[in-house]
């Protein structure tokens, strides 16, 4: 069996794969080859590891079996077929998601980012925030998705004793399933988190934007592409929206004219929550683990379905 690995491994990292790969196993290495050996090793393979470009799936390899994605997030995927076993990172990137999200929530709440420019310019100035200063204790949280990303962060906002509820529309263990549901929530909702795969396009509308509570913060750390961004940044410029913390826009890099730039009411934390030490690590770790448990005939860990986003 031939596992071509997309995923751009250093020399410590393949030499592990190759050393810990069943001899029935032949790994091949993106980086290994030229750019025109690409494709035709990644139609041989019968395993893949990585994301290669949604444009190679229109010719993929015939004897795929197995495709591991080194990433949380997988809707530039949707359209593609295969009868493949096909699993994530979903897990391995849900808490430093979550710890990410959280952290820019208190950085509003707390106004730390303004603090952090007070001090890169020497200003002593802490009696005038602390006036301005909120809590995320006991706030009345919804959290848009119910996987293992909007379970993290429900773990860490119960620990400040909030009120959360989440919204999923097939997750029997959410509270809310519908946007109707949703809409009528959103007045008494002092927070809501997004963590959104990009299936669920332009899900948070403007509608449901214009229904939120005054004051209230919107944080995302889904996909940019699910929300109406025109609606959220006018709800920002007019103080409907007290805050938001986004980790996602919906086109990355943030374009220099964006007004999320230069709202002083937002926290930007650059599609940056799902790093962590030795990330690397982690992709190779899981790889293994999923591909013994593959041979096996095992159910995958962080199986998904492409069509459906999850």
């Amino acid at each position: 069996m031939i596992a071509f690995v997309y995923t751009n491994l250093n020399e410590a990292y393949r030499s592990q794969l190759r050393q810990q790969l069943p001899e029935a196993v032949e790994p091949i290495f993106r980086n290994e080859l030229s750019a025109e050996q690409y494709q035709p090793a990644f139609r041989s393979a019968d395993i893949v590891l990585g994301n290669p470009p949604a444009d190679w799936w229109t010719n993929p390899p015939v004897k795929l079996q197995y495709w591991q994605l080194d990433s949380a997030g997988f809707d530039g995927y949707q359209g593609v077929q295969v009868k493949a076993q096909v699993a994530n990172m979903g897990d391995y990137f849900a808490w430093p998601c979550a710890e990410t999200i959280v952290a820019g929530i208190l950085a509003h709440y707390r106004h730390i980012d303004e603090l952090a420019v007070l001090q890169s310019q020497r200003q002593w100035s802490g009696s005038a925030v602390r006036a301005k200063l909120g809590l995320l204790r006991r706030k009345q949280v919804i959290i848009l998705g119910s996987g293992a990303i909007g379970q993290a962060v429900r773990q860490m906002l119960l620990g400040f004793d909030c009120s959360v509820r989440l919204l999923a529309r097939t997750d029997p263990a959410a509270e809310l399933h519908s946007v109707d549901e949703l809409k009528a929530a959103l007045p008494a909702t002092d927070l809501v988190v997004s963590t959104l795969p990009g299936s669920a396009k332009g899900l948070f509308s403007a509608e449901l934007i214009g229904a939120m509570k005054p004051g209230s913060v919107f944080a995302n750390v889904g996909r940019g592409s699910t929300v109406d961004e025109p609606a959220l940044i006018a709800a920002l410029q007019t103080g409907q929206l007290g805050g938001a913390v986004l980790d996602v826009t919906a086109t990355e890099p943030l374009p220099t004219d964006s007004p999320f730039w230069t709202l002083p009411n937002v926290v930007l934390t650059q599609h940056t929550a799902g790093g962590q030490p030795n990330e690397d690590a982690g992709k190779v770790d899981l790889f293994l683990r999923n591909l013994s448990r593959f041979l096996d005939g095992l159910p995958l860990e962080n199986a998904v379905e492409l069509g459906k986003g999850y």
